[in-house]
């Protein structure tokens, strides 16, 4: 596999760390009450947080030939 194909691989998994993290963050604010919510709304923020260490990684890697 090239190095340019598992960069699009990876950048998939940051584009679907995203939707996930913004279904969660709406589940947890509007379907959600109290220690679930929280719990919900935590996972979400990691999952945001990830995604954008992995944007930030493809976007500063350079183009891949």
């Amino acid at each position: 596999m090239s190095v340019a194909m598992l960069n699009m691989y990876i950048s998939f998994a940051g584009i679907l760390f995203m939707v996930l993290a913004i279904g969660l963050i709406l589940l947890s604010r509007h379907k959600l009450k109290g220690i679930a919510a929280g719990i919900v709304a935590l996972f979400a923020y990691i999952f945001m947080f990830l995604s954008g260490i992995i944007i930030i990684y493809i976007v500063f890697s350079g183009p891949t030939g």
